[in-house]
């Protein structure tokens, strides 16, 4: 009985603190929902992909190109 009790008493006092830490995890943040979620593009020169936030970026007429580094960008020739 004193251990329930004690539970119970552990309890109670616990959920007070977890509780905001629990909701804000499970609901998010709307600044986390309206961002955009990074993906992988593929560096058209050596095939490796990489995470377009990472990625050296080059303007092309089709768009724009991702590299995984400039120097993969310099050697890109358009064909």
């Amino acid at each position: 009985m004193v251990r329930a009790l004690s539970l119970l008493v552990w309890v109670l006092v616990a959920l007070p603190v977890l509780w905001p830490l629990l909701r804000s995890r499970r609901s998010g943040s709307p600044a986390d929902e309206a961002a955009p979620r990074d993906e992988l593009v593929k560096d058209p020169v050596c095939q490796t992909y990489v995470v377009r936030s990472r990625a050296v970026r080059r303007a092309a007429r089709d768009g724009t190109l991702y590299f995984c580094s400039s120097a993969c960008a310099k050697r890109y020739l358009p064909s």
